[in-house]
């Protein structure tokens, strides 16, 4: 969730770049019919509704950094925006190797995820900006993935001392980092080679018209969930693997994580079963859909500590999308 106002774990304000360039643009608009004299300017859109619920009543627990052991690097990736690797011990001892890349975020969390599943599974971590957007534009030419793969390739075998290769690649999206996932699955190519996609409270489009909800009858801008649907749609099927973690807050002036999993639940011609049970970090899980591989969860929670518990919950629902 795109959460505006102060920062929230590097989760910031939405629609920052479009503000920013209709601001740029007003010095130059033709002048106004003379007399009728120069309007102000109209005031910009809310990023989105900050909810106004507090709650205190689940734990919403938190992980905390801890040593791993392995190597850990870093090197110049998207918008020469930092991209930090770790690399466990067991890596070495193989010429192949699996990598989890995850968006958005700090990058001890994704590790301490990739660790926990005790596998030769290499972590990768960016974080781009604030807002989808600037995810989805760095990754909107394809070869900006076939580099970073390269570069993952190229920093692992310096690090183990052999050739090494990729063999399985699993995509994490948190909160506005799913914008660089459907990027990336939008050139065919990637998609057959990305094996397993995990999003974490991050799946947004618009409403059309721009801001009209859909209880008053507005519809999702579908473009931004094509790519993502199918995968999920490939993932049904059993060739691919997908999680889908999703809290109920609802931002009012661009879709809800669960409304755009409704959407693409709609599209796999499927349905949410009710549950109640307990998930990871003291969340609450209220719905699920299970086909093949893909899943969905609903969680409880309308606050922005239940937005970052999806983020710690991580290492279990990273396991639980990877495990055979």
């Amino acid at each position: 969730m795109e959460w505006v106002g102060k920062p929230v774990n590097g989760v910031g304000r939405r629609l920052a770049a479009r503000v920013g360039i209709v601001a740029l643009l007003w010095p130059i608009a033709p002048a106004w019919t003379q007399g009728v004299g120069t309007p102000p300017p109209a005031p910009a859109p809310a990023a989105q509704n900050p909810s106004p619920m507090l709650e205190s009543t689940r734990s919403h627990g938190r992980l905390a950094p801890r040593a791993l052991g392995g190597t850990a690097r870093s090197f110049s990736g998207p918008g020469a925006k930092p991209v930090d690797l770790w690399v466990p011990e067991r890596v070495g001892s193989r010429d192949a190797f699996d990598v989890v890349i995850h968006f958005h975020g700090a990058s001890w969390l994704p590790q301490q995820a990739v660790a926990s599943l005790g596998s030769r599974t290499v972590a990768v971590a960016l974080t781009l900006g604030a807002g989808s957007g600037i995810y989805d534009r760095s990754f909107t030419d394809p070869m900006v993935f076939d580099t970073l793969l390269a570069a993952v390739t190229r920093e692992v075998s310096t690090v183990t001392g052999r050739p090494s290769r990729i063999a399985r690649v699993t995509l994490v999206g948190f909160s506005a980092g799913h914008g660089a996932v459907r990027a990336i699955l939008r050139e065919p190519g990637h998609l057959a080679r990305v094996d397993a996609v995990l999003l974490l409270d991050g799946m947004h489009t618009s409403y059309v018209p721009e801001g009209q909800v859909l209880a008053a009858g507005g519809t999702l801008d579908s473009m931004n969930l094509q790519s993502l649907t199918a995968f999920a749609r490939a993932a049904a099927r059993g060739d691919k693997r997908m999680l889908i973690a999703h809290s109920e807050i609802f931002p009012g002036t661009y879709a809800s994580t669960t409304e755009t999993a409704d959407w693409t639940i709609a599209a796999l011609g499927l349905r949410r079963t009710p549950v109640l049970k307990w998930g990871p970090r003291g969340m609450q899980q209220l719905s699920e859909v299970h086909a093949g591989h893909f899943r969905v969860l609903g969680f409880a929670g309308t606050t922005a500590p239940d937005h970052i518990d999806q983020l710690h919950a991580m290492p279990e629902l990273l396991k639980r999308l990877l495990s055979r």
